[in-house]
C-alpha cells in the first residue's frame, strides 16, 4: 500500500484514480502527475516500484498544496469572509447556500433536515 501525503492509496486501482484519494488532487492533476513522471495510464498502484512512489511523493510535496495545508487554507479563507461580515461570510455563518442558489425549495444539504412548523395546516380547496 502506497502512502502519499499522509493518505493510504488503494493498491488495486489505477494510479490516476488512486491519486484522487489525496485531498486537492482531482482527475486533471492526477493525469498531469502521471504524464510528468512518465507513468502509463493503465499502471496499477501495486505495480509501482518504490522509486516511482518516491518520485510521486516528492513531486506532490514540492509543487502542490494538498491535504492538511489545503484544508487549513480553505478554512482560513472561509473564516476571513466571516470575520469581514461580507455577504458570502454571512451565508457561511448562517449555514445557507453561498453561491446564489434558491432556498425557498431545495437547499436541504446546507439547511439540514426539514422541520415541521407547529400549528400550520394544509389548505385544501
Amino acid at each position: 500500500m502506497a502512502r502519499i501525503a499522509g493518505v493510504n492509496i488503494p493498491t488495486n486501482k489505477r494510479v490516476t484514480v488512486g491519486l484522487r484519494y489525496v485531498y486537492g488532487i482531482g482527475p486533471t492533476k492526477a493525469a498531469q502527475i502521471c504524464s510528468r513522471l512518465s507513468i502509463p495510464d493503465e499502471r496499477r498502484v501495486n505495480q509501482l516500484s518504490d522509486d516511482e512512489v518516491l518520485r510521486i511523493r516528492e513531486l506532490i510535496d514540492r509543487e502542490y498544496h494538498v491535504e492538511g495545508d489545503l484544508r487549513r487554507e480553505v478554512a482560513m479563507n472561509i473564516k476571513r469572509l466571516m470575520d469581514l461580515g461580507c455577504y458570502r461570510g454571512l451565508r457561511h455563518r448562517k449555514g445557507l447556500p453561498v453561491r446564489g442558489q434558491r432556498t425557498h425549495t431545495n437547499a436541504r444539504t446546507r439547511k439540514g433536515k426539514a422541520v415541521a412548523i407547529a400549528g400550520k395546516k394544509k389548505v385544501t380547496k
